[in-house]
């Protein structure tokens, strides 16, 4: 496969790779994007990819929380002129409530709203506004407390970021603070238990290869894939982190503190995953005159 001097640029963008290294990570891996991050990180020469993060699309995530039920949604647009629409905001508030009781998307996307489904009021919108959109995701979370936090709000319940947090036992407010906490570190799983097993085990190939590449005994090696991997699960999950609000604590000791069980959370972020060509804000102005 050929390799495009915009692959190295994106490669370089994600790793933090210098050119040279980038083009061979590319080249030892026929073009492969995600297998070029991993080599570089086994050769030591670019940081963890935090490759799930990336935020393309535009539009709004909103939050509602009725009892011990909360409800997460993501409604995408095409520019962020859109999101700051009121007509739009308004429809994604009215499709939050309505996802109170939905089980999922598909259910969500059948759901009345005002006498049409929330997917006909979509595509009536669309005619409205003149740009592109869509119901993208839905989650939800239940427990005795569930408490919601929405990251730089937009308007009230919806913004970039939407967090739902279900607790036993502990208050609302030590909840809100989790909540805050998830939606600043974006953990991946609650806890060890809750990840999925093949991104366990590639990151443990990962820090073998790693150790590997240092030429140390295998005992030795034994021990820094042991103490990565203790680290790796510090990192990515949420009862292992250090608490933001003290960070003497990890979260899960900041619960027990509490008196508080952290049960689940959701925690979605617009166009997270989505890739989407970049343009300058000239040019989304002018995309937005020309309607």
């Amino acid at each position: 496969m050929a390799i495009t001097a915009a692959m190295v640029k994106e490669l370089r963008d994600t790793s933090g790779a210098g050119m040279m290294d980038a083009k061979k990570a590319l080249t030892e891996n026929d073009g492969d994007m995600e297998a070029a991050i991993d080599w570089l990180r086994t050769k030591g020469l670019a940081k963890a990819a935090k490759k799930s993060g990336r935020t393309a699309a535009e539009g709004l995530v909103a939050v509602k929380v009725d009892g011990g039920r909360g409800v997460a949604v993501e409604v995408n647009a095409e520019t962020d002129f859109v999101a700051k629409n009121a007509e739009f905001q308004a429809m994604v508030g009215d499709i939050a409530g309505a996802a109170l009781g939905a089980a999922d998307v598909d259910a969500l996307n059948a759901a009345d709203l005002g006498g049409k489904s929330v997917a006909d009021t979509i595509t009536d919108k669309i005619a409205t506004i003149g740009e592109n959109m869509s119901l993208r995701r839905m989650d939800s979370v239940e427990g005795d407390t569930v408490v919601s936090y929405v990251h730089n709000a937009m308007t009230d319940g919806m913004g970039k970021i939407g967090v739902l947090v279900a607790t036993t036992g502990g208050d609302e407010a030590f909840a809100r603070q989790v909540a805050m906490h998830i939606a600043a570190t974006n953990p991946a799983a609650l806890n060890e238990a809750e990840l999925d097993p093949a991104v366990v085990e590639k990151e443990r190939q990962i820090q073998i290869d790693i150790a590997r590449e240092s030429g140390k005994p295998d005992n030795v090696i034994e021990k820094m894939i042991e103490g990565r991997m203790k680290k790796y699960m510090s990192e990515v999950t949420l009862l292992g982190q250090a608490f933001v609000i003290n960070p003497d604590l990890t979260v899960e000791a900041a619960a027990k503190e509490a008196g508080a069980e952290i049960t689940g959370y959701v925690r979605l972020e617009v166009g997270e995953g989505i890739e989407k060509k970049e343009e300058d804000f000239a040019a989304e102005v002018a995309k937005a005159v020309q309607g």
